[in-house]
């Protein structure tokens, strides 16, 4: 191994209590059954809690920790945390102490954080509990440090408040259906099956100084206004192409902060459109997945202000370009290292692999509608859809080879004479490529891409908990559903083999309506998922509906996940969410139309004006005659619309429930912003350079 290797593996992890670590602060017997607790589960002594405890607090305190804080997601979408420090004074001496009972629990308020109801402003208590799954980290400020520990956040009474829950429950839900359906195919090896997980996270770079300018970027985190760039992405040239020195600067230091605290990504590239980058990390255990790319979010935003960039994690942040998205590489794997969603060399005689791949789809098919809600709020909203992503139609991508296999199941027909697919190069000195089992579909929702599942319509700033949640769970539903028809069936078919294949037949032929290998793009595949009765949610409010579904809240009860109140409560801070956001936007707009918009306009009306007055004659005249009259209609449509605009976000204010707050502004809150970003658009296209005090997109898109 070479020196440099031997450097990049010493700083790999540095920041992370890894078990590593943790055998050199703790005994043999404690590391065993603590590694035990993790891997398989099981009570937490307090003697172990106070060793482990102890351990992390040296370990901390060796490398610049002063305080420690219980590391949580509320279901407002981001992390939350509050810093307790070490020090204590016990009679009168000054010592660093952390109990296992500080590591197990903390006690942040309750009453402050989204609840959805469960909680009241003078029901305060709140919980966060230690999840020892995720290795606890140091997170490094200008002079200490602190350590850092990944933890659930539940209130008094138990209800779930958080994030996390979900998904750490719906682990243990698809890894035990999974697990008997290993069993069924005489699997007595595999102890466990994981959920692997590969997060891709897509993003903008910017001018910090043209970012400060620009007070909606800067409050909501896109553009609200702005007429579109003479040149934006239709050249294709920045699609992989070389990475500016400036931005490989923030990269390489990305890289070396995110290595400290063992996130490993694999890939970097320049996206399609201008300033939009993208980073693909390794496969990870998914709960481990969800937790680092929160923290890859956080690092960003601080690797790029020290670069002079500003970090757009919004799905949209500009009209006319491609937005971000977040593509969830999804898999299962069981512990003796077997890919469940591998073909293999010959996929027509896996025919485990095809029980799993039918599995997911009838999850798909039964709750295509879940997977929209996952995804749902405002941002996602602008990005659903457009050029660059998968529509609001959730359907599944599968791909020929594949295709032909479960197509020839679901006749009846033999699949042994089915042969894989190669390329010949057609050149002398080069070998054959083997193809791949599929071929890559990017406009699909769920596109199956050889060894995973690949779910495209997660939004970049969004927590990614929701959507694994469902995945997994539709996952479940579907890996149940097929062992309940293989149990049906083998009294006709006796062989598991035999069973499987008809089960994978009636499952084929069952969800047809939600396979669809075409572009998701196109026009009259809307019109074709309507006739299939593909649900397709073309808002957040309408989308969070099926959340209130009885068999989706009878899915989420069932398997232990969440109680019909926390579903409730889920539905009811999402609409909250989404409320104040697109409140926030109209009201910001209209105040940008009026003190920044408005004034230009007039001005520029008084210039002309006052141009034609000294002309007494021509075409000149004429003209100007013209611009002032078309000028003062736009000044005329432009305050009408401010108007309007206020009118909505007075109204929803003023009263309403919060149901029929969130559909009224998905309808007449959305159209208003659009008219009104229209005639500000306008106007910025017939301003003079020196009025139009934002910085234009032409400025933003292509210069830092």
């Amino acid at each position: 191994m070479s020196k440099e290797s031997v450097r990049s593996y010493q700083k790999f992890a540095c920041d992370v209590f890894t078990r590593d670590k943790m055998a050199q602060y703790i005994s043999k017997e404690a590391l065993k059954e603590m590694t035990t607790i993790i891997d398989e589960g099981g009570p937490l002594s307090r003697q172990l809690a106070d060793q482990v405890a102890h351990a992390m607090k040296e370990w901390a305190l060796d490398n610049g920790a002063t305080h420690f804080t219980h590391w949580f997601q509320p279901m407002r979408g981001v992390t939350a945390e509050k810093h307790d420090s070490f020090l204590t004074i016990d009679n009168g001496i000054v010592i660093d102490r952390f109990s296992g009972s500080q590591l197990i629990q903390s006690e942040p308020d309750a009453s402050s954080f989204p609840s959805g109801g469960m909680r009241s402003t003078f029901e305060a208590r709140g919980y966060t509990a230690w999840d020892p799954t995720s290795p606890v980290f140091l997170a490094k400020g200008t002079k200490n440090s602190t350590l850092v520990i990944p933890s659930v956040y539940m209130s008094y009474n138990g209800e779930v408040l958080d994030m996390k829950t979900q998904v750490l429950r719906s682990l243990e839900v698809v890894e035990s259906v999974a697990l008997k359906m290993l069993k069924k195919f005489g699997n007595r090896t595999a102890k466990s099956v994981m959920v692997t997980l590969g997060p891709e996270q897509e993003y903008f770079l910017i001018s910090q100084a043209y970012f400060e300018k620009r007070l909606d970027l800067l409050l909501t985190g896109r553009t609200l206004l702005g007429a579109p760039s003479a040149k934006h992405q239709q050249f294709e040239d920045h699609y992989f192409g070389a990475i500016d020195p400036r931005v490989l600067a923030f990269m390489e230091e990305l890289d070396e902060e995110l290595s400290r605290r063992g996130i490993a990504y694999k890939t970097r590239h320049n996206e399609v459109a201008p300033h939009q980058y993208e980073l693909a990390p390794t496969f990870v255990e998914a709960n481990l997945a969800v937790d680092q790319n929160l923290q890859t979010m956080e690092i960003m935003r601080r690797v790029a202000e020290r670069h002079g960039f500003a970090l757009l994690l919004h799905e949209k942040p500009f009209v006319g370009i491609n937005g971000s998205g977040k593509h969830v590489n999804w898999s299962l794997m069981d512990s003796d290292g077997l890919n469940l969603f591998e073909p293999g060399a010959a996929p027509k005689r896996n025919i485990q692999f095809l029980v799993f791949l039918a599995a997911m789809l009838k999850g798909v098919d039964r709750y295509s509608g879940l997977l929209r809600a996952a995804v749902a709020d405002a941002g996602n909203d602008h990005r659903l859809g457009a050029n660059e992503a998968p529509p609001a139609i959730m359907s599944v991508f599968i791909g020929g080879y594949i295709g032909e296999v479960l197509d020839a199941i679901a006749k009846g027909e033999d699949i042994a004479d089915l042969e894989e697919a190669s390329l010949d190069i057609n050149v002398k000195q080069m070998p054959g490529v083997q193809l791949d089992c599929t071929d890559r579909n990017r406009t699909s929702p769920v596109a199956f891409t050889g060894n995973k599942f690949e779910f495209r319509a997660v939004g970049s700033s969004q927590n990614i908990s929701e959507a694994v949640t469902a995945l997994n769970l539709i996952m479940a539903y579907g890996i149940q559903e097929m062992l309940d028809k293989m149990d049906k069936l083998k009294g006709e078919y006796p062989k598991v083999r035999d069973a499987a294949l008809a089960a994978i037949r009636e499952a084929v032929q069952e969800t047809r309506r939600v396979r669809f290998d075409g572009n998701n793009y196109a026009d009259d595949w809307h019109q074709e998922a309507a006739v299939r009765g593909l649900p397709a949610a073309k808002n957040t409010p309408e989308a969070l509906y099926t959340y209130l579904d009885p068999e989706v809240v009878s899915l989420y009860t069932r398997y232990g996940i969440l109680t019909h109140k926390e579903i409730d409560a889920k539905v009811e801070v999402r609409r909250e969410a989404y409320i104040k956001v697109k409140l926030l936007e109209l009201n910001l707009l209209q105040e940008i139309a009026r003190i920044t918009v408005m004034p230009a306009l007039v001005e520029q009306i008084r210039r002309y004006a006052e141009a034609e007055r000294v002309l007494t004659t021509g075409r000149g005249k004429e003209v100007l005659v013209g611009k002032v009259k078309y000028l003062s209609d736009l000044l005329g449509a432009l305050e009408e619309n401010i108007h309007q605009v206020g009118a909505i976000a007075a109204a929803i204010q003023a009263n309403g429930s919060v149901e029929s707050a969130a559909n009224k502004l998905g309808e007449d809150g959305n159209k208003a912003l659009e008219k009104l970003r229209a005639v500000c658009d306008t106007v910025e296209q017939e301003v003079d350079a020196e009025l139009w005090r934002l910085p234009r997109y032409s400025q933003i898109l292509h210069l830092f």
